[in-house]
């Protein structure tokens, strides 16, 4: 799974995209914590972050949703500015 970025001890991944792996999302990590974004809402929809790592998370995913998407397409990962 490639890291797309890191920050504040938060760390972003996205897995490569089998067809069943749908929809679009990232997977973050913070400490033992974790939390799951779709990309089209900026919203976690699993797992367990804090709500202070949430907020930045949805601030930095805000900023950045439109490369997501583009390497979620292409599958095509590069590393993204931290917040």
């Amino acid at each position: 799974m490639p890291e797309i970025a890191r920050f504040y001890g938060i760390v972003v991944k996205m897995f490569y995209k089998p067809k069943e792996h749908e929809p679009a999302h990232i997977h973050v990590l913070y400490g033992e914590y974790v939390g799951v974004y779709y990309l089209d809402t900026c919203q976690m929809f699993e797992g367990d972050l804090p709500l202070k790592a949430r907020k930045i998370v949805e601030e930095w995913l805000d900023l950045h949703k439109a490369n997501l998407r583009t390497m979620w397409n292409t599958q095509v990962f590069y590393s993204l500015p931290p917040l």
